[in-house]
């Protein structure tokens, strides 16, 4: 087990809900802390009576909000700087553009799903949000929701199943290994479609030099 993730479970005791809510929020702007393996043995630690179950999700849920919340404004608010300094080239440009065009298309349900299902992109989706400039009318109600699935689920887990946590812990890894690829394979998904869209653009200028 890394050295951080034994840390972080050797401080749950003492520091509890302000602890869960640094990890959560810290998660939700893209830094690698194991959250859902935290939130697993916090709900252990509250069915052992070490920790307060209601604390604990409070604590979670807030952080987990104002962590997508941080996100959404970083990226809304560094976007221009960032498109002036870096002048990604064309393919990077095109799948930008894609993905606005997806998130701003799907983006309700983008944010709910990569709250619980896709957590690993979830900080991602963040930042397209914020530079895409959803507005946060539409973004605050489904990340609400969905961070709401992803606090109670792995709090309730740690809870109900703490005399088999190892196994669980396990399975979550396990899992988070498996939306991880999920994600690659999305991102390569679009990458093919983008390039397939650029194939078909050069053949029909060739056969059609009159077609736009």
């Amino acid at each position: 087990m890394p050295a951080m993730t034994e840390v972080l479970f050797a401080l749950l005791v003492d520091y509890g809900a302000v602890l869960i809510m640094a990890v959560t929020f810290a998660s939700c702007v893209a830094l690698p802390v194991p959250a859902s393996l935290v939130m697993l043995v916090a709900g252990a630690l509250a069915a052992a009576g070490d920790l307060g179950l209601s604390n604990l999700l409070v604590g979670a849920y807030v952080g987990a909000v104002l962590g997508d919340i941080a996100g959404y404004w970083m990226a809304r608010g560094l976007e221009g700087a960032l498109a002036t300094r870096l002048s990604p080239g064309p393919r990077v440009r095109a799948l930008m553009s894609e993905a606005r065009h997806q998130l701003l298309a799907r983006g309700g349900v983008a944010v709910f799903l990569t709250r619980w299902l896709l957590s690993p992109l979830g900080p991602y989706v963040n930042f397209a949000a914020g530079a895409s400039r959803m507005p946060m009318r539409v973004f605050l109600p489904w990340d609400a929701a969905g961070e709401l699935i992803w606090v109670t689920g792995y709090l309730g887990l740690g809870y109900t199943a703490a005399s088999q946590l190892p196994q669980v812990i396990a399975m979550a890894s396990n899992f988070a290994g498996l939306t991880m690829a999920v994600a690659v394979a999305l991102v390569l998904m679009l990458w093919l479609q983008w390039k397939m869209r650029q194939l078909r653009a050069k053949r029909r200028a060739e056969t059609d030099p009159a077609a736009p």
